[in-house]
């Protein structure tokens, strides 16, 4: 092997060699727990392999796949629609937050992007404590639309999916945001000259130019958003209702309260297949325009 092929390797060898111990195989490891069963035993599951007369036997089931199919899959639709909601949410709300930061003053750049972050300083749950005081029948809201007359009995904000959509969309908007601003702030603005110049008005300057190329920012901070938001636990755990069902909390259920590590590592390797799906389309979308923009360039 030549000197360049060996200083490639050192390159690229570590983190590949980081993705395969702390990625690969400990999804290996969860996966080969799925196909097991629960025991009373330590670790509470039957062995994937033992020894039989003709050597290792494999005894692997799907009985845990079975039981999802059956039974679970309202937790998925449920997390799908939630973490869906709060992405487009997010986005609503997020993209002219960043599109105004992007286009203020430097100097006032760098302090807006810092109150963005401000609420990572503190703890997610005790945010979400905050908004349990905000949102309860007796809290800072309804105190508030009852002093202003707008309400004359308390409205339920909190324990229904309308306190859980918010809680994701407030715990999750900076992830949106900061891949927003990062497009934003690089367009080039002698396009959005040129289209002013040509005669376009702003909205369609805004729709024909500068949409199309914060395209990346709005495809990673989808992701950010979306990917997390699904597997989201202490949210709908703490603002939910008791029919607030997600794909976190049945693994909470089934990991801790019944010790069931088979079917918690199912539901997992289950989750792990919804959320490849979206990467990969995320990733062909992306690198179809760039491939186009190759062609064109060598043609």
């Amino acid at each position: 092997m030549s000197a360049w092929g060996w200083r490639r390797w050192l390159l690229i060898g570590p983190p590949f060699l980081w993705l395969a111990v702390f990625f690969l195989l400990p999804l290996g490891v969860v996966a080969a727990i799925s196909l097991t069963q629960a025991a009373d035993a330590i670790p509470p599951y039957t062995p994937l392999l033992t020894h039989g007369p003709n050597g290792l036997e494999l005894q692997a089931s799907l009985a845990n796949y079975r039981e999802i199919a059956n039974g679970d899959l309202r937790a998925y639709g449920n997390s799908l629609v939630f973490a869906g909601v709060a992405t487009v949410l997010c986005l609503l709300v997020g993209y002219p937050i960043a599109f105004a930061i992007a286009r203020a003053p430097k100097a006032w750049r760098n302090p807006l992007l810092f109150l963005v972050i401000l609420p990572f300083w503190t703890s997610l749950l005790i945010r979400v404590y905050a908004w349990i005081a905000i949102l309860q029948p007796t809290g800072l809201l309804n105190r508030a639309l009852a002093a202003l007359g707008l309400i004359n009995s308390p409205i339920l904000l909190i324990y229904n999916d309308f306190s859980v959509v918010l809680g994701l969309v407030y715990g999750y908007l900076p992830f949106m945001i900061l891949p927003l601003y990062g497009s934003l702030s690089q367009l080039d603005e002698n396009l959005v000259e040129a289209a002013a110049d040509l005669g376009a008005r702003p909205a369609r300057v805004f729709f024909a130019v500068v949409l199309p190329l914060s395209v990346p920012g709005i495809i990673a901070g989808a992701l950010l958003v979306f990917i997390p938001a699904i597997g989201e636990f202490v949210i709908p755990d703490l603002l939910g209702g008791p029919g607030t069902l997600m794909v976190g909390k049945v693994l909470w259920q089934q990991f801790f309260d019944n010790v069931d590590w088979p079917s918690a590592a199912a539901i997992a390797m289950v989750m792990v297949a919804m959320l490849t799906a979206p990467l990969l389309l995320a990733q062909r979308f992306v690198e179809r325009p760039h491939s186009s923009r190759m062609g064109a360039n060598e043609t």
